[in-house]
């Protein structure tokens, strides 16, 4: 495992076959796809910045890398992706192999590039959208979160403000006199063209153009979007007198909201205003979408709002209507390489599933919390903006790009992105995620966003006939332009060698290059893309033939034989994955709303495969006076009378307290000065929750509990039943789960019968 996280603290990748399969047959009996999880932006402190532009292969523009082949004299280069000899440039001409320019190094085989020439004409942009059909005790919370927020804010960034209940409000910032908004009806489609008109864009034809697209003076767009060094007053004036939406909800209907209206609105005013620069739409929704094009249920309220059955048995009147909606504004805010965030706060869904497409392929963050009260939304809101070493160090407008070597193909990508339709010869015919093309938008993205490549090998050969006289190395290139925080352009190339196997002898050297938490993280992703994607898909069937048929290609037994059956170490810990992943958000729908379901998705797809793995397979330590913090079995086994146990599920963090620990402390002993050490064991997993909390976005749920207690639930809902109500009583100071899901054990005994009878 430690040679994997080595390979991703110099490239920012890990793969689940380290080795790739040398035929398509090949690939194919190897269960998890060839891919890998790339993270294009992850902090390197050693990584060069180079000041000036890449030199490029003159056919497929694959950029200069560590496994070109050089020739000093001839003063030329060979492409290791399609072999073409390129000479080198007049400014290259100092090259010798003692005088090395920083891209052919071998250790840099992630490399920046930055042209001093391109600067970025626009700071960022922040325009609010904010619902104002709440209660006014949720506004309060609102008001004061967003009145933070807006002290945070980055002096040169502009910022505009859009407030909508039963009408959408853009409000006039650069109008200093008097707050002065325009209004537009929420349950119209209003096209870009008639926001323009209505806004009086046009109504005095500057004689100085801004050389913005549309013709607008610097002047008009001041209007609407101000600095945030020169909007303070107005922008609290506007919070000190937000009021909840004045107009009457009758007691057996919902409110009128027309949240996709106003996100249109928002839309087409960043097109007007600032296209092509890093602008991000922060919508803060309190309740479902009654109106307009995008709503997602009736204002009755004895009709309930969409349930995962309702979307199965395709009676969900509103929802594809809404979907197709938010698709258009996916695609007209990706032209305009603009975000799309969401921070939904209700006890109720809000329509998250349907706005899922265009928070996702615009690269936009997610926050699902119960209230806009809750320190999930105001941790999180503050964490967009803060600098504490914590931030997030936004990034706009990028263009990720493949380059590989031949035999392999991309399939497509599975993670916050957009295809730009660029169909090449990398293209497979298969589509996975965002697929046929090797270019995609990223139009945000951060120092953690996580894609997944999905890769099709198309070389048919016999394996006999790939012998050690072929090369058996293959190369990949990933390309990341994008506008950093500072406004300046940079492109990161990541370039990777890895080998190919084919044959009878291959099988152990693709076991030793097998990464068991890359292949969780990816099969989670690709089962997650089959259920949204695929009717009548049956995850848990899916997941457990495929552990079947991997367990029955690399596992060593005799057939037929269960008890003969062993794993080598370096799959050792997958089945114990696939279990979790099985009982996890991300299959198991029930009990969790469409809202939910989509939230978990959407975090799981933007996520590096440490955090994948925490959301699979839950982390647990045990405190107690016997020993220091130590992880435990994930399993109800792990829960003792006198001990502390810290569960780290990603999206809550549960501090749960044995019976007798709770007795102590509700006793009072830990503030008696001779009982400093329970005092001190008290304090250790809240400190270690609290530094969990203080590094991760979303910022999760800190759920803290005690045995027997109603909350214990979100610590016993994740493990593994090895005692239940019908198969064993409770060991002294223990518990057990009521539930019928069979335990790990019984799971491994029928994984072990099914896969030697293969």
């Amino acid at each position: 495992m430690a040679e994997f996280l080595d390979l991703e603290a110099q490239d920012g990748v890990r793969m689940p076959w380290n080795v790739f399969p040398g035929t398509k047959q090949e690939s194919t009996q190897c269960v998890v796809p060839v891919s890998a999880i790339y993270t294009p932006l992850k902090l390197f402190p050693n990584m060069p910045i180079l000041p000036y532009s890449p030199l490029r292969c003159r056919t497929c523009r694959s950029i200069l890398n560590p496994f070109c082949i050089v020739d000093y004299v001839a003063k030329i280069w060979i492409c290791p992706f399609c072999f073409q000899r390129n000479h080198f440039p007049p400014h290259y001409a100092s090259i010798t192999e003692d005088n090395l320019p920083a891209e052919l190094f071998a250790q840099y085989t992630t490399i920046e590039y930055e042209t001093p020439t391109e600067k970025a004409a626009f700071p960022p942009v922040f325009l609010f959208v904010i619902d104002t059909c709440i209660i006014e005790e949720e506004l309060v919370y609102l008001k004061n979160a967003l009145s933070q927020a807006i002290d945070l804010l980055p002096d040169n960034s502009l910022v505009g403000f859009v407030t909508f209940g039963t009408y959408v409000h853009v409000h006039e910032l650069g109008f200093g006199s008097i707050p002065k908004t325009y209004v537009f009806k929420g349950s119209k489609e209003i096209s870009k063209d008639q926001i323009l008109e209505h806004m009086n864009f046009f109504a005095k034809r500057p004689g100085v153009i801004a050389g913005v697209r549309d013709g607008l003076s610097a002047e008009s767009i001041g209007r609407f979007l101000v600095p945030a060094s020169e909007c303070e007053f107005a922008l609290n004036s506007v919070l000190e007198e937000l009021q909840k939406d004045p107009w009457p909800v009758p007691a057996d209907q919902r409110a009128t909201r027309s949240t996709s209206t106003a996100l249109s609105v928002a839309a087409s005013l960043l097109g007007a205003c600032v296209p092509g620069s890093g602008a991000r739409i922060i919508a803060l929704i309190g309740g479902p979408s009654t109106e307009g094009p995008g709503a997602i249920v009736s204002k009755n309220l004895s009709e309930p709002i969409r349930s995962h059955k309702d979307l199965d048995k395709d009676s969900a009147p509103y929802y594809t209507k809404a979907v197709k909606f938010y698709e258009g504004l996916s695609k007209q805010l990706v032209n305009q390489g603009h975000v799309l965030d969401l921070f939904a706060c209700a006890l109720d869904q809000v329509g998250v599933a349907e706005l899922k497409i265009a928070v996702e392929r615009t690269g936009g963050l997610v926050v699902l919390a119960e209230s806009f009260g809750h320190s999930v939304f105001k941790d999180s809101l503050k964490r967009v903006f803060q600098s504490s070493g914590y931030e997030l160090d936004f990034s706009f407008n990028g263009i990720f790009e493949v380059s590989c070597s031949m035999d392999i193909k991309v399939q497509g990508i599975l993670g916050p992105c957009s295809s730009l339709e660029k169909k090449g010869p990398l293209c497979s015919e298969t589509v996975v995620g965002q697929g046929s093309t090797n270019t995609w938008k990223m139009c945000g993205l951060d120092k953690a966003t996580s894609l997944c490549l999905v890769f099709e090998i198309v070389r048919k050969e016999s394996p006999e006939s790939i012998g050690p006289s072929t090369n058996d190395q293959f190369y990949l290139q990933l390309l990341t332009y994008y506008q950093n925080n500072n406004g300046q352009m940079r492109l990161r190339s990541t370039t990777l060698a890895r080998r190919w196997v084919a044959g009878p002898g291959s099988i152990q050297e693709l076991i030793s290059g097998f990464d068991q938490e890359a292949a969780a993280a990816v099969m989670a992703r690709v089962v997650s893309f089959k259920m949204e994607s695929e009717a009548e898909f049956d995850p848990i069937r899916w997941l457990d033939r495929s552990l079947i048929r991997l367990c029955s290609r690399f596992g060593d037994y005799q057939k037929d034989s269960p008890s003969s059956f062993s794993l080598s170490p370096r799959f050792s810990i997958f089945p114990q994955f696939m279990f979790h992943l099985r009982r996890s958000q991300f299959v198991q729908v029930f009990n969790n709303s469409p809202d939910e379901t989509a939230y978990f998705r959407m975090i799981l797809n933007r996520e590096n495969v440490a955090n994948s793995v925490v959301m699979i397979q839950p982390s647990l330590l045990s405190y107690s006076f016997h020993s220091g913090p130590e992880p435990v079995l994930l399993d109800v086994a792990a829960v003792a009378a006198d001990r502390i146990l810290l569960l780290d599920a990603y999206f809550t963090v549960v501090v749960f307290h044995g019976m007798t620990i709770a007795q102590w402390r509700n006793a009072g002993y830990h503030t008696q000065k001779e009982h400093e050490a329970f005092s001190q064991l008290l304090r250790a997993p809240r400190d270690d929750a609290e530094a969990i909390l203080k590094e991760r976005f979303p910022v999760p749920r800190l759920v803290i509990c005690d045995q027997h207690g109603s909350q214990a639930r979100f610590l016993l809902a994740k493990l593994n039943p090895s005692a239940t109500y019908n198969s064993s009583s409770a060991p002294p100071g223990g518990d057990i789960i009521f539930t019928d899901d069979v335990n790990f054990e019984v799971f491994l005994d029928h994984l072990q019968r099914l896969a030697v009878q293969q």
